[in-house]
């Protein structure tokens, strides 16, 4: 089906409900209450999972199969996000048209880094990379200011052409990005009792385009030029010696990695029309690589998992203060309360890059493979048990 194998069927079935259903696995706790805190189910950060999940899912294509890491993939993540602006700019607030142009142009920009990066391997390929994001990130935020409007990012206004759309609404506001009249910021809430759902056109607009990226990269991890790339990442030596260049190969995967980024990046912009300088810092790559690396470089599923991992702790443990912690343990005494706060205090709010930063050990020390090893750990512990409890109940059935 769909030109896939059985397993990846299922793990594409898997992703999808995850992704169409993520509005109700999100919220698992009851509006109002002392848990409510640890929901995510609302639009703006679940866009945040699945346009990082894209992202990550790109990276992983030359990571996880090349080998070659890349530290300046938040170039193609910058361009993509200013090239969708200028697109609702002069053309219209329509998001497909700058959704395209977004990955057009930082398909062009990734082949000039990776033509030029690619001719060296190892660390003086990741050193080359981020070199070229820092350059664009210098450039974006003073030399270029004309297109990118410097520090203060680049954003539409009431005074854009757009020749093919409105210029302003019937009460003098800026248009909203839409796709063919549906806005990206309209969402729906549905009530269960004590529980509440939202449902946000920008988000399944995400999800669905996510989830095309995510068969892509299935069907380019079992091609054959998948199969050259992890040639490349298993012994390049040997491929130069068998007659083959390797360079076409990992300049396609590169361009190919940096058009899901500025995927990414266009997304951003259609979903809040600006663009900053801040998307091209080294910090933006860096966190693609933790991403990619705590979910599980070379799997399918990884990246995902990893993505929507961090950006959980991001937003979620980052919001968790000193008065939400004294809510949670105020049975315990006066002197013991503040104690145990006191103690909690430095892993959440603004400390919460410790307490990730310990999980990301913790998981490279004893899960190498990632989230995804984890998981294949505990599946196989379950069938073992299974297996013998089914030995134990055959041994002790009786004779006929």
């Amino acid at each position: 089906m769909l030109g896939l194998g059985k397993k990846d069927i299922t793990l594409f079935a898997v992703v999808a409900v995850l992704a169409l259903f993520a509005p109700f696995i999100l919220n698992p706790f009851p509006a109002g209450s002392s848990l409510a805190q640890f929901n995510a189910g609302y639009p703006d950060l679940m866009q945040r999972f699945v346009i990082f999940g894209i992202f990550a899912i790109g990276f992983n294509i030359l990571f996880g199969l090349t080998g070659y890491l890349s530290f300046g993939h938040a170039a193609f993540l910058g361009a993509g996000s200013y090239s969708a602006v200028w697109m609702f700019k002069l053309l219209s607030m329509n998001v497909i048209p700058a959704i395209l142009l977004s990955m057009i142009v930082a398909g062009l920009f990734a082949v000039v880094i990776g033509y030029v990066s690619l001719r060296r391997s190892g660390i003086y390929f990741s050193i080359l990379t981020l070199a070229f994001a820092q350059m664009s990130y210098n450039l974006a935020y003073s030399v270029l200011t004309p297109i990118t409007n410097g520090e203060t990012g680049l954003q539409v206004t009431l005074d854009d052409p757009r020749v093919l759309g409105q210029t302003a609404t019937a009460d003098g506001g800026i248009p909203v990005t839409n796709l063919f009249g549906l806005e990206m910021r309209h969402f729906t809430t549905l009530e269960l009792g004590p529980w509440q759902f939202q449902f946000s056109v920008g988000y399944y607009l995400c999800a669905i385009i996510m989830l095309i990226s995510f068969y892509l990269a299935i069907r380019i991890f079992r091609s054959p030029f998948g199969m050259m790339l992890r040639a490349v990442k298993s012994n390049q030596q040997r491929m130069f010696y068998t007659g083959l260049n390797a360079r076409p190969y990992t300049l396609a995967a590169f361009v190919i990695s940096g058009m899901y980024a500025g995927l990414a990046g266009g997304l951003m912009a259609s979903m809040d029309p600006l663009a900053g300088a801040e998307r091209m810092q080294w910090t933006a790559s860096g966190e693609v690589v933790l991403m990619t690396i705590l979910g599980g470089a070379g799997t399918l599923i990884g990246p995902v998992l990893g993505a929507g991992f961090i950006k959980y702790f991001e937003n979620i443990f980052s919001k968790i203060n000193d008065q939400i912690l004294h809510g949670w343990v105020a049975w315990l005494p006066d002197g013991l309360e503040d104690l145990v706060v006191a103690l909690i205090h430095p892993f959440v709010g603004k400390g919460w890059h410790l307490t990730l930063g310990l999980m990301f050990m913790l998981i490279v020390i004893f899960l190498p493979g990632g989230l995804v090893e984890g998981g294949q750990r505990i599946a196989r512990s379950l069938r073992r048990r299974k297996s013998t409890d089914d030995g134990k109940s055959a041994s002790t059935e009786p004779a006929e």
